[in-house]
């Protein structure tokens, strides 16, 4: 399918489909970062409580001067935070100095004690059932929620009791991470698939696979276009490059080649999603069948492979 700008999630509401990460984008840097994306195209910023970045983020939004109703601002609730989600709403909302968020996500389903440790005396789901509870209390702090790095074994727990289907599932997804079932769940009940690490990693082998070379040089293209486009190519999805640097973050912002005719959402000659082939996607799909990884694995969180076949 074309390369899509937005999608349209189960409340209604409509996400750009790329966005920027701000994933180890340090204080001091992810405010200008914010600033400059947003002057140049992105309505779409993806944060979170564990980055440590949230304040900056905010004062990033701030510097840019779009107005909030033309952002799609997404934050995540921490670990440490699953036993009191309200506060941690509360405290996300004040550092991002924003009245609301678009979406707010469960960041894993792995809560966690203030040291680190895994806690296993809580329940993800008790913090999901509270988060379903201040999502339809105050429809005015919170316009959609959802998870992010949930198996499928994870989401037929949580779709069993759910009030609330979660809007979007945050996952990592590149041509050495398809997580077919996790696609194919979400696709049938509706959830949004948002992609992080779409690169592979920093300095992912990916970027010189030579299936994904090849198809660079034949639209003219980095390599890194060609990840992200895979991502933007694909139905209910969106996408999270991620960047601090200016010259980074235009390279990977929007211009639609469509039917070879190519427009532009401002000036980069490098700026480019490109319309993949059917038969380029399935290429960059069959990466995975001889070089499979994971960029983030989810034992650190110290709960195991929580449910994902290729980490157990």
């Amino acid at each position: 399918m074309p390369a899509t700008s937005s999608v349209t999630l189960n409340t209604g509401a409509v996400m750009p489909t790329v966005g920027l990460g701000t994933w180890k984008s340090q204080p001091g840097q992810v405010e200008h970062a914010v600033e400059f994306a947003l002057k140049n195209g992105y309505k779409h910023i993806d944060t979170a409580a564990g980055y440590q970045n949230e304040t900056e983020v905010g004062q990033g939004i701030k510097a840019s001067g779009l107005p909030r109703e033309q952002l799609f601002l997404t934050t995540k609730l921490d670990n440490p935070d699953q036993r009191n989600p309200t506060a941690a709403l509360d405290a996300s909302l004040k550092k991002l100095d924003t009245p609301y968020l678009d979406l707010w996500l469960m960041h894993w389903p792995a809560p966690m004690t203030r040291d680190g440790k895994a806690d296993k005396g809580h329940d993800w789901l008790d913090t999901w059932k509270t988060m379903e509870d201040l999502y339809l209390a105050h429809p005015d702090k919170l316009k959609a929620i959802g998870v992010s790095n949930f198996s499928v074994e994870y989401l037929e727990r949580l779709l069993a009791v759910a009030r609330v289907v979660p809007a979007v599932n945050q996952i990592e997804l590149h041509p050495s991470c398809p997580q077919d079932d996790v696609v194919e769940f979400c696709q049938k009940k509706g959830i949004v698939l948002t992609a992080y690490s779409p690169l592979g990693s920093d300095n992912s082998p990916l970027l010189k696979n030579e299936t994904v070379t090849k198809i660079a040089q034949k639209y003219g293209v980095q390599p890194a276009n060609v990840l992200i486009s895979l991502q933007a190519n694909k139905p209910m999805r969106t996408v999270l490059p991620k960047s601090v640097t200016n010259e980074r973050i235009l390279s990977k912002q929007f211009i639609f080649i469509i039917r070879r005719h190519c427009y532009s959402l401002f000036s980069s000659d490098n700026a480019k999603i490109v319309d993949l082939t059917p038969e380029e996607i399935i290429e960059l799909h069959d990466i995975d069948k001889t070089h499979h990884f994971r960029a983030c694995h989810p034992s650190w969180t110290g709960f195991g492979g929580i449910g994902f076949p290729d980490c157990k």
